[in-house]
């Protein structure tokens, strides 16, 4: 498996939880804007918005290897972000591993900066096809 394949699986699996997430706010924005408001943040609404265009359009992007050194940077600081002011009770255990995970993702998503081939699954799977074809 050559590092372009190995690079988009990674992407892909690493926007997973991102695109779920923004899915699940979508189909709760109530619960999701509730839960914001009693974390103590202004303009929860606002915050919901930006959460979805983060996660939603963040993760499909990732996945897709538009922009993935930028959009990975900006999931990685929002992954930060929401560990510090929602996962910070860190006598709760879920909340601790909560915050540990956003962590390791903003770790996994640095690592995209760093050597991400920032090159869309769309040109990948045309860059494996035309080495099949120079095999054949």
């Amino acid at each position: 498996m050559n590092t372009n394949t190995i690079s988009t699986i990674g992407r892909v699996l690493l926007a997973t939880i991102f695109v779920f997430s923004g899915v699940g706010k979508v189909m709760a924005p109530e619960a999701t804007i509730g839960y914001i408001a009693s974390s103590g943040l202004p303009f929860a609404t606002l915050a919901f918005a930006g959460a979805v265009a983060v996660e939603l359009g963040g993760g499909l992007a990732l996945a897709f290897g538009f922009k993935a050194r930028i959009v990975a940077a900006v999931l990685a600081a929002f992954s930060v972000v929401t560990a510090l002011a929602f996962h910070n009770n860190f006598g709760d255990q879920n909340q601790l591993i909560h915050f540990l995970k956003n962590i390791a993702m903003a770790g996994g998503l640095l690592q995209v900066v760093a050597y991400s081939v920032s090159q869309p699954v769309t040109a990948a799977k045309a860059a494996v096809s035309a080495q099949a074809k120079a095999r054949a």
